[in-house]
């Protein structure tokens, strides 16, 4: 495992802190670029081929394993087999927790049903806007992702991603608070959602629920920045040991580097760290 922390030894001790506890810790994970590599089309996106038996190990050493997304819970289900995980991690005991849609959305493996809200108020008569906005701005080959409670305008596609990314932010923002809805912008892609939910109103559910001694939360793009300050709130408020460790492939550092403990290399870094926790915590 890579790991690309600054200053590595405050990132070794906080990672020394959490796994020595780690029967009481929390994960908590992000999916895309977490545990699945970025790819140009989100409906292909697929889980590590190696995250469920690196999830199903840990989760014999750690109290509970959630999955905090931008995507619809019922989806982040399906492409991550997060059913046969729920599964094996019910042989253990275990809970598996998924929240979609930034926390709107919930499923378990103990209840196997999505609940959320109805998608939000002007949504509908946004998306109905947004094909005129797009190719106004020389964007309408833009992959548009329905999400039920969003929707996601991807950039991948064009030969330079990040500079219309950029351009498309203005006239996308303006149109979402016209219809009382907000911007999310991440790698490559713009999402419009409903405000008032976020990752670190999803870790603070969480907390409450499994009344965690230690949290670990990885992520990779600016969706994870709330969660990152919820652990870290936390931490600060209990004294308790916490671990916050980005995702990070490509040259562009990106906007978690000024807040996270480690950094690793992407998704197979990710994995490296987690089965580091799981071979210590047996170890001690």
């Amino acid at each position: 495992m890579a790991e690309l922390q600054p200053d590595e030894t405050a990132g070794e001790q906080k990672y020394a802190a959490v796994a020595a506890v780690a029967a009481e810790a929390l994960v908590g994970l992000d999916f895309d670029g977490t545990l699945s590599p970025i790819v140009e089309d989100p409906a292909s996106a697929r889980i590590h081929p190696d995250a469920a038996s690196a999830l199903i190990a840990l989760a014999a050493r750690v109290k509970a394993i959630a999955i905090v997304t931008g995507r619809p819970a019922g989806q982040v289900v399906e492409l991550g087999g997060l059913a046969a995980i729920a599964d094996a991690l019910a042989e253990l005991g275990k809970e598996l927790y998924v929240f979609g849609q930034y926390g709107n959305q919930r499923w378990s493996g103990s209840d196997r049903v999505v609940v959320g809200p109805p998608p939000p108020e002007g949504l509908a008569a946004f998306e109905a806007a947004l094909p005129d906005v797009l190719a106004e701005h020389g964007a309408s080959e833009a992959y548009i992702e329905e999400k039920g409670l969003a929707v996601g305008v991807h950039t991948r596609r064009f030969p330079d991603p990040d500079e219309l990314t950029a351009r498309l932010l203005p006239p996308l923002t303006e149109l979402a608070a016209e219809h009382g809805l907000m911007i999310e912008p991440g790698k490559q892609v713009i999402e419009v959602r409903a405000p008032g939910m976020h990752k670190g109103l999803a870790i603070e559910t969480l907390i409450a629920e499994v009344s965690p001694g230690a949290i670990l939360f990885g992520g990779d793009d600016l969706g994870d920045i709330e969660a990152f300050e919820a652990v870290k709130a936390w931490g600060k408020t209990t004294g308790s040991p916490t671990l916050l460790v980005y995702s990070h492939a490509g040259a562009d550092r990106g906007p978690l580097a000024g807040l996270a403990d480690i950094e690793v290399a992407g998704p197979d870094g990710v994995l490296g760290l987690l089965r580091r926790l799981t071979d210590e915590a047996a170890a001690g």
